[in-house]
Parts: structure tokens; C-alpha cells; sequence
């Protein structure tokens, strides 16, 4: 089956501008997500001042690129306050974009669409990957299947890492693909420069090289025997050479300065910053900053990754789990991904055992990469969202483009599988597009669709804080009541700027950053949680989460699958001793330490067995010297503590035993 080349290249421009526009909308009507003015800002500083350590957690391609469009701009810069640099790059960063941009998002929406460049960028890899591996026919199905996936089109223009990381390990193996396929220098700098690009957009990049590795293992496994030795020599030093280019290209994107910051800005050392991570891993860091192979701000980045994966809380199917789920990304899989996709991706396993689809290579170098990011995702212990699995799905639209074309080929049968493959293909398109716009909540048929989402799973794929605008609409046809909001991205987003005006209800962010108010045990009003607060899927256990008791009510209204509204008279005595508990904490660090402890009393006889507020009436009570009263809360912090599951246990109980014994 062939298809005129004309057709081919107006099929995929029609594609690409329906897709372009297609997120063009989708971000126009979307606030700020979690983690995006902490991005722009640390791009837009990396510009101005040459500042890479604001945001050390990601490297700078995607930063710079998205922040290009804004660098004509005059705009205010907050000063910097030396605080620990993930709270100054967001709160910094929060402050940075309210008051040069307002609820308008002129800088975002110009700053988002740069970064939708990389979303077309994938979708053309995809697209030429699969052509050359399996054929016309291959490749516009793929790209079908990539312009049209909900996930791929919820996350196509946020300035985040997740489509460009997907994008740049794609490249990185079909550019490594076609230096085997026809070894050349100008084959093998390419493919080192897309590695360099891949370096320089996550973290996760680094898994590029043992991905290589066993590609290459591959290739000599199955050479002629009288050419391993040779090609064994070759494929080696191709390694060698894609790294060294690779590095080199991420040298340049952080100007080939080692030190992260100018100087004079506080940072800490690799070496301080690696204490936390076995001995061995914070050895080997430690080892390659001080030969300065890496820049500084990487390797912190690298560091912050592997500490983040430590102590990061899960929450799947109605459950928070203190750690990381081996079988969390499986779930997530079967959950975020349509259902024609998961019947096109069997239908291409069909294909393989059945013999229609036999290209060996070709299938080696989808299904070697994506089993092993798929394998290092399950056992890294940060289960948040499906973005996270992205470069996953890449692969899988290679794959089944291949499947598809493979069937419709069959001589005996191929009219039949052209019509299912027609029918998947549809399927795929029609789930998605029945969430639209609001992609990042999409959830398949089969597990109750978008409005479910946020009883299976959390964070980004359900709720990242992209429905401020909506809460606002929704809050101006509900106007003379008063309006409590326990929002997930607060105070990193100050939902304010969006003219909503609530009281903040204390999240497991605000116990960190602070902005909470203090409320009463019992509210009345229009009362506003997010998908996140709602499920708790920041707290090591169920029981911390505040609003737990809201998870067996039935909002007044679902906003974009979100944040849940409810209108009633409620009891919130968790809370309410929790934000004062955190009121407390605050009036210490002012030196208000008598108002700090009559504040801690007051959460405790509100909810005596709430954790956070006896530990903060322990520590204030210790402080002022009063043992008794410090001895007596943080006792029954333990004996609170002790109610959760073992594993979130450990996250309140050794602390406190060490506070007693020091007592």
C-alpha cells in the first residue's frame, strides 16, 4: 500500500498546523501550572545575569528556548532574597510574573507557544522515525496517533522539560539508528549534538548512554561472526565520540562556567548538597564536581533528583502511599493512554509474533529504549504523572504505525486490518478530543473517563493548577459568599492574580513556604479544593491530609476535572489547628515567641490529635523552656504518628525521639 509523496507532505502540514492550533487553544484558556513560573524565571535570569541556580533541578534548553520571546521586554526583576534557591526561584518567580503580566498572560501565552516548537519537533521525529523504519503508510498513522494523544497535547505547550525530554530521546536513538544503518562523520555529530540537546532538556537524558550500550550489544550479537571484532572497535568508539560532543553541547548551554551562580549569590557546595545520598553516590558526585567535568548547577540538579525520589509520597486508586509503587507507571499506562492506542500497540505485537512485522533492528531500537525507561520509571520512586512516562510513548506511537502498516499489508487479509486499523486510529482521536480542552485530566473509557481521574491518580495527571481562570468564572455567578480555596499550587501561584479572593486554606506547601490564613474549625461558604489537596497526595499518609472528610461529599460543581466546589456549612477542625499551627511557626521566626505558643495551644485543643500541632507546641513549649509541656506534645505527636502506615512512620517518629532525647 503506497501513497503519493504529495499527499504525504500535505497530510502531515495539515497535521502539524491542526495540532499547533489545536494547543494554541488549550494554553490560552489555562493558568499557570506548578511548575512554571519557577521555569520562566529561572530561563529569563539565565539570560539577564547568567544565573543557573535558580532552578539547578532541570538544565537550561528548555528554559532559554521558552524565555527568547520575552528577552526584548523591560521587565521588573524581584530582587533576590538569598533564600534556599527552589523557594526563591519560585516565590521569585510567582512575584516576577504578577506584576509584569497580571491574569492577562501575555508573556505566558507568547513563552508557552515557543516552547509548543518542541511538541512539532516531536511530532515530526515521530513521523520521519517511523517512515524510515516501516514506510509511508507507518508514519502518518504515528503521527496521527502523536498529534492527537491527550497527553501529549496536555503538556505540548507548558514550559516544563516532559515534551522536550521526549522529543530529544526519540532523536537521540533514531539519529544513533541512522549512523549504524550507514556509518558517516556527519551521521555520527549529529547524533552526538541530539544527545547534547537531550542532555541539556532533563536529567533523565543520562539514560541515553546505557541505552546505547545495549543497542549496541545488540548489534554485535546479531553481526556476522567475522565482523564483531571490527564493528565491536567501531560502535566503541562512536560511544565514546557521542558522549564527548554530548557533554560538550551541555557545557555550552550553561556557558562553559562551572560555578552555577555570579558570584556572590549563596548556593550550596556538591559536596554539601550530596551528604544525604549513600556514600557511594554522594563519593562518585563529589568526585566529578571537583574535577569539574560537569557543571556545578547539573550536578546539583542530579543530586536533587535522586533526594527527591526518597521521600516523594504516592497516591493511586483512593490511597496515599509514603514512597514510590513498582506498579504505579503500569497503572498510570493503562489509565492515561487511550484505548485505540493500547489495542494499535497489541495489534503490533500480534504483527511481531505472527511474523507480518519482522524488521529486527528497527524494532530493536523502539522496544530496548522504551522497556528500559519504562524499567528505570517503576524503580525510581517518583510517581507523580504520566509526563513523567512520555519518552515511553513516544516509542509506542512508532510501534504501532509500524503494527498498523504491517496488517494493512497482509496480502491474505489486508483489507480487513486497514478497516480495524481505521477504526483504532478513529477511536484514538475521538477519546481524546472528548475531554478537550482540558487534556491533562484525560482517563480512558475503561476506567470512568476525566471525571474520575482524581479518585485513581494525582498531580499532573489530573490537576497541576491550570484551572484559575474557570474557578474565577465559577466564583463570579456564585458572588456575596464567602470563598475558602485549599489550592494545590499555593502559595507558589497566587490565585489572587486571577481576581479570586478567598481565604487560603493550609496545604502541605504552605506548611513549608507559609501563606496560609488561620480559619476557624467550622466554615460556610463556597469552598474551593483542588484534585491534589482533595486526595492528600502530598502527605506521607492519608491521615495528614486535612480534607479528607470532603472525598465522600459530592461537589456542587467539577471544574476542568480539577477542583471541586462545595456550598454548604462545613467542619474543617484539622485544618483549622493546622493553620494555626503553622501561624504558630510563623510568629516564632518573627520573635513573637509567647503569641507562637499560645497560637500552637490553640491548634492543639482544637484537634489534640492532629501530628503537625503537637510537634510545633513541642518545639515552641522547648524553646521557652517549659520541658513538661514540650514532653507531653511531642508524646502524643508520636502517638498520632504511630496510627499512620509503618512506612510514613518514619517521616515524623525518629525526629521526635530525637527532640525527646535532647530534652
Amino acid at each position: 500500500m503506497t501513497i503519493a509523496r504529495r499527499w504525504v507532505w500535505a497530510a502531515v502540514i495539515v497535521l502539524l498546523v491542526v495540532q499547533a492550533a489545536h494547543f494554541a487553544y488549550v494554553v490560552h484558556r489555562e493558568s499557570l501550572t506548578f511548575d512554571e513560573d519557577d521555569h520562566m524565571f529561572a530561563g529569563y535570569m539565565m539570560w539577564k545575569t547568567g544565573d543557573y541556580g535558580l532552578n539547578p533541578e532541570h538544565p537550561p534548553l528548555v528554559k532559554l528556548l521558552a524565555t527568547l520571546p520575552v528577552l526584548g521586554e523591560n521587565l521588573w526583576i524581584p530582587p533576590l532574597q538569598g533564600r534556599y534557591f527552589k523557594e526563591e526561584a519560585y516565590l521569585s518567580g510567582r512575584d516576577w510574573l504578577a506584576h509584569n503580566d497580571g491574569a492577562s498572560q501575555r508573556l505566558v501565552f507568547r513563552m508557552r507557544l515557543a516552547a509548543g516548537l518542541l511538541a512539532l519537533g516531536l511530532s515530526l521525529t515521530v513521523f520521519f522515525t517511523t517512515r524510515e523504519f516501516f514506510g509511508d503508510v507507518a508514519g502518518l498513522v504515528a503521527l496521527v496517533l502523536v498529534a492527537f494523544d491527550p497527553n501529549i497535547l496536555g503538556h505540548s505547550a507548558l514550559v516544563t522539560t516532559d515534551i522536550g525530554v521526549s522529543l530529544f530521546f526519540l532523536a537521540s536513538i533514531y539519529a544513533f539508528y541512522r549512523y549504524v544503518k550507514q556509518p558517516t562523520l556527519l551521521r555520527l555529530a549529529i547524533a552526538g549534538v541530539v544527545a547534547g540537546l537531550l542532555l541539556a532538556t532533563k536529567h533523565s537524558g543520562i539514560l541515553l548512554a546505557p541505552m546505547l550500550v545495549l543497542l549496541i550489544g545488540w548489534e554485535i550479537a546479531f553481526a556476522p561472526k567475522g565482523t564483531r571484532g571490527r564493528l565491536t572497535l567501531r560502535l566503541t568508539g562512536a560511544f565514546g565520540a557521542i558522549v564527548v560532543v554530548g557533554v560538550m553541547v551541555l557545557w555550552v548551554f550553561y556557558g562553559f562556567r562551572y560555578a552555577a551562580r555570579p558570584a556572590g549569590l549563596a548556593f550550596p557546595t556538591v559536596a554539601e548538597y550530596a551528604k544525604p545520598l549513600s556514600h557511594f553516590n554522594a563519593t562518585a558526585v563529589t568526585a566529578i564536581a571537583n574535577l569539574h567535568l560537569l557543571p556545578e548547577s547539573y550536578l546539583i540538579g542530579l543530586v536533587d533528583v535522586k533526594r527527591m525520589a526518597e521521600f516523594y509520597p504516592t497516591f493511586a486508586f483512593g490511597k496515599v502511599y509514603a514512597h514510590g509503587q513498582w506498579w504505579y507507571f503500569p497503572a498510570v499506562l493503562l489509565i492515561k493512554t487511550t484505548l485505540g492506542l493500547l489495542a494499535l500497540v497489541a495489534l503490533a505485537k500480534f504483527a511481531i509474533i505472527t511474523g507480518k512485522l519482522r524488521k529486527g533492528r528497527e524494532l530493536a531500537f523502539i522496544l530496548v529504549p522504551a522497556w528500559f525507561y519504562f524499567v528505570v520509571a517503576i524503580v525510581a520512586g517518583i510517581d507523580i504523572g504520566a509526563r513523567h512516562i512520555l519518552p515511553v510513548d513516544t516509542f509506542l506511537f512508532v510501534l504501532a504505525g509500524g503494527g498498523a502498516a504491517a496488517m494493512a499489508a497482509w496480502k491474505a487479509r489486508g483489507k480487513r486490518w486497514r478497516w480495524i486499523t481505521v477504526v483504532l486510529v478513529l477511536a484514538h482521536v475521538v477519546s481524546s478530543l472528548t475531554v478537550f480542552p482540558n487534556y491533562i485530566a484525560y482517563a480512558n473509557e475503561a476506567w470512568g473517563g476525566p471525571k474520575n481521574v482524581h479518585n485513581l491518580l494525582s498531580d499532573a495527571n489530573a490537576d497541576w493548577a491550570q484551572q484559575l481562570y474557570q474557578v474565577k468564572e465559577w466564583q463570579d455567578k456564585h458572588p456575596s459568599q464567602e470563598c475558602w480555596f485549599a489550592y494545590f499550587a499555593h502559595p507558589e501561584i497566587d490565585a489572587s492574580v486571577y481576581g479570586i479572593n478567598c481565604h487560603h486554606m493550609p496545604t502541605i506547601d504552605t506548611f513549608w513556604l507559609g501563606g496560609a490564613d488561620v480559619i476557624p474549625p467550622v466554615i460556610e461558604g463556597n469552598v474551593f479544593i483542588s484534585a491534589g489537596d482533595l486526595s492528600g497526595c502530598e502527605w506521607p499518609s492519608g491521615r495528614m491530609n486535612p480534607y479528607r472528610d470532603f472525598q465522600s461529599m459530592k461537589p456542587a460543581a467539577m471544574i476542568d476535572y480539577g477542583v471541586m466546589a462545595y456550598q454548604g456549612t462545613f467542619k474543617v477542625p484539622q485544618a483549622a489547628a493546622l493553620s494555626r499551627a503553622l501561624n504558630a511557626y510563623q510568629l516564632l521566626g518573627k520573635g513573637k515567641a509567647q503569641d507562637a505558643l499560645a497560637s500552637a495551644r490553640e491548634a492543639v485543643a482544637i484537634d489534640p490529635e492532629e501530628v503537625a500541632s503537637q510537634t510545633a507546641l513541642g518545639d515552641i513549649a522547648a524553646l521557652l523552656g517549659q520541658k513538661d509541656e514540650a514532653r507531653k506534645a511531642w508524646l502524643a505527636a508520636i502517638a498520632s504518628a504511630r496510627q499512620m502506615e509503618p512506612d510514613a512512620q518514619v517521616s515524623y517518629i525518629p525526629d521526635l525521639e530525637k527532640k525527646l532525647k535532647k530534652l
